[in-house]
């Protein structure tokens, strides 16, 4: 706004976006004081409110610069300013949280310790040396521990410590980086870690030092972190890993590393600066990377698989574990295999004490269990988000339309979130995992409490998916009073990357994933949609093929590659499949596949990238979701320039996707001797070349420029640039998930986007 050209003059400003909780008061207090203006500051229920008072030019700069030169962890999403009478007044002061309405408040994720806090840790002069604890308002807990807003200390799970003298004048001092740090803590007054055994029985000496002394020796460490337990070993040591395998019945599916610091990581996977940026920003994401063949990293930490995740300590206790390592260190979820992770202390001891031999452990209550984010290198392109969790929830993603009444949408099935939404703004829940145990589903339920609490949502309108036996579709019809919606699953999916990018005009999708019902009844994962957020048609979609089995196959994909094979004329066991499925199974599967007794028709890609993994020998079996197909990405040969066809034809579902030649083509250069890394780049380029065609002819068709791919199989990153790259010569915009994940993570917030726009054009009703 301009000010007059007058005398002093007085603005009141509402300040909205995640500006609690991250240093944003006493940076005010600093701005104002900085260019001899009064007024005050304070926090309320929706943000940050202010007024400030003096010469025209001094509030104009002042407000010129108050969203340019935030804070480090603030989000400023809108300024508002308007005049008033001025007061007279010399002095600016921090007013006292106030709250006179319901809660709107942004909360701020959780954010890595900065190098001001890191400093201290580490320096023996510091009162805060070696203080595992130690934090400020530019890092350290918020999520995590909040329970309610306004953000104080006493809506936290620190309000059981009381402040010693010397962190109360931290905390009370404008001028200090901890005012109204609300974690704000230090070895005299704050929390404190232990190193016990499974047992609960205390060891002696420095908890954080034994804990690495006992990694070193080969020992499996339990720690709690911000969200929840980590399970812990040394990554170079072959046999602690395996151990560490076979007590949390994990078998196959990769570990997460923790590096000491950049370098360290560098030397284990290739990080360009795009991606090195990621590894080092406050979200402390694991990031996928391809391998380094000279890594120090036990082949059982990703037995099947050229990259590696790996992320950096994001908590002074982390930091110091590493340190005191020296090593980098497989850093797993706490919990399980298929189980949320541990959080509270007793369920960790009951459920951890069995696979570590010691446990790491502190005193400061998790509110909110939260798993690591994590993401994956993308070339050229932002990196794929294919876990949203810790340091990035519970940052919200605005609406493309205004939505009438709150919503909650439950999401899919496998790798559940939530969404709860109210006018343009809605926040996607943390990852909560597979919703198919009751322990999953606890969690699922503490987490929706916790949202519509913490951001004032009572539902009134309840979204979720088509499929009538998902725990997440009962949670949202056991809802009484609310207006029910149900969202096809891959419009979802294509509503989700829409209403991200702000759009809602119609685009063409690409939607690929494993399984979702279709209203036919039958399974869908191959779909080539025309839609916006109002609704869609089905423009095309894969081959329908039999699914012997139905959910045993995605556990199996051999039967997958036996009813492909089906499809396209042969009966015959390749030779792949001699020493790992009988002829006798074959032969069961094979008519399986030919009567459709006991075989769903489907039309997943995620079943098709199964069948050609087990085709050239890669995975008879699966032991977690998508095992197969990332295998088979991982060792597609990038110099391979040969493509299998995989034709587009017309049918009565509109286009068709038909790779029954790309799969006896599969088939006969396995059986040829051909590698795997051979057929996988030709199978790849094959299906790439064959949907980016389609998009085109829907584009053109449909007076289209936009083109969206999402779904759980456009986390190959070998399909979406390929695809993308296509598509974008064919002169079309491409929509890719970027905020979001594209597998089923973003399902929520699709079913939120679709639920608004029904409720808004009367279709929710």
């Amino acid at each position: 706004m301009t000010v007059a050209a007058r005398g002093p003059t007085r603005v009141r400003a509402r300040v909205d976006g995640t500006v609690q909780g991250v240093g944003f008061r006493p940076y005010v207090y600093r701005l104002a004081g900085e260019l001899g203006l009064a007024g005050w500051v304070g926090n309320d229920e929706l943000g940050v409110v202010l007024e400030v008072e003096g010469a025209p030019g001094a509030v104009e700069r002042f407000l010129a610069r108050l969203p340019r030169e935030a804070p480090p962890l603030a989000a400023v999403e809108r300024v508002g300013a308007e005049e008033v009478e001025p007061r007279g007044e010399r002095s600016f002061v921090i007013a006292p949280s106030a709250q006179a309405g319901e809660p709107a408040a942004p909360v701020a994720p959780d954010a890595a310790t900065c190098a001001a806090c890191l400093r201290e840790l580490f320096d023996p002069a510091d009162r805060r040396y070696r203080y595992p604890f130690v934090n400020c308002t530019d890092c350290g807990p918020r999520f995590t521990i909040v329970r309610a807003v306004p953000y104080d200390r006493a809506r936290t799970t620190m309000a059981g410590f009381a402040m010693c003298a010397d962190c109360r004048g931290e905390y009370e001092d404008p001028r200090d980086r901890r005012f109204h740090a609300e974690p704000n803590a230090c070895p005299a007054c704050g929390p404190r870690a232990r190193l016990i055994d499974g047992d609960g029985r205390d060891l002696r000496g420095d908890a954080v030092e034994n804990a690495a002394a006992a990694l070193l020796a080969g020992a499996i460490v339990a720690v709690k972190g911000l969200g929840g337990y980590h399970l812990a070993c040394r990554a170079d040591d072959e046999a602690a890993v395996h151990r560490l395998r076979a007590r949390k019945h994990r078998e196959e599916k990769p570990f997460a590393l923790m590096a000491p610091d950049a370098a360290a990581a560098a030397a284990l996977v290739v990080l360009d600066d795009a991606e090195l940026a990621v590894l080092e920003s406050v979200e402390r994401p694991i990031v996928i990377a391809p391998r380094r063949p000279a890594a120090r990293v036990a082949r059982a930490v990703a037995p099947a698989t050229s990259e590696l995740g790996v992320m950096l300590p994001a908590t002074p206790l982390h930091h110091l574990l590493l340190a005191d390592a020296g090593v980098t260190l497989v850093m797993t979820s706490g919990n399980v295999s298929d189980e949320p992770i541990a959080y509270e202390d007793a369920d960790a001891r009951q459920r951890l004490g069995a696979i570590a031999d010691v446990l790491l452990v502190h005193d400061r209550p998790i509110h909110m269990r939260t798993d690591d984010s994590v993401v994956r290198a993308v070339p050229g392109r932002p990196p794929l988000l294919m876990r949203r969790a810790r340091g990035s929830v519970p940052g919200s993603v605005p609406l493309p339309v205004v939505a009438p009444r709150p919503i909650l949408a439950v999401g899919a099935e496998l790798k559940s979130t939530f969404c709860v939404a109210k006018g343009r703004r809605a926040w996607v829940s943390h990852h909560i995992g597979d919703l198919k145990s009751w322990e999953t589903l606890g969690s699922f339920r503490e987490g929706v409490e916790h949202f519509e609490q913490l951001f004032a949502v009572t539902p009134e309108v309840v979204a979720h998916d088509e499929h009538p036996d998902y725990l997440s579709t009962s949670e949202a019809l056991a809802r009484e009073g609310v207006d029910h919606v149900a969202v096809q699953h891959h419009h979802a999916h294509l509503a989700a990357c829409l209403a991200e990018h702000g759009e809602t005009a119609a685009a063409v999708g690409a939607i690929f994933d494993g399984a979702g019902l279709g209203p036919d009844g039958t399974v869908w994962g191959g779909e080539l949609l025309v839609g916006d957020l109002g609704g869609y048609r089905r423009a095309g979609h894969v081959l329908a093929v039999r699914q012997p089995g139905g959910d045993r196959a995605a556990r199996e994909p051999w039967r997958m590659a036996c009813a492909w094979l089906v499809a396209a004329g042969e009966e015959r066991r390749p030779a792949t499949f001699a020493a790992n499925v009988p002829e006798r199974d074959w032969r069961a599967i094979t008519r399986m596949a030919q009567s459709g007794l006991g075989a769903p028709v489907t039309t997943s890609a995620g079943r098709l990238f199964d069948a050609v993994a087990a085709l050239c020998g890669l995975c008879a079996r699966c032991t977690y979701e998508g095992q197969a197909a990332m295998e088979l990405e991982a060792v597609a040969d990038p110099g391979e320039r040969g493509a299998y066809p995989v034709a587009v034809v017309p049918g009565a579902g509109g286009l068709c996707l038909d790779p029954r030649d790309a799969v006896l083509g599969a088939a006969r250069d396995a059986a040829g001797g051909r590698s795997p890394s051979t057929i996988s780049a030709r199978f790849h380029a094959g299906l790439a070349d064959a949907t980016a065609t389609a998009l085109a002819e829907l584009a053109e068709a449909e007076r289209i420029r936009s083109v969206v791919l999402s779904g759980g199989v456009f986390q190959n990153r070998r399909l979406t640039l390929a695809v993308g790259e296509r598509v974008r010569a064919a002169g079309l915009r491409v929509l890719v998930p970027v905020r979001l994940p594209p597998n089923d993570g973003g399902v929520s917030f699709g079913q939120a986007a679709v639920a608004a726009w029904r409720d808004l054009h009367g279709g929710a009703r």
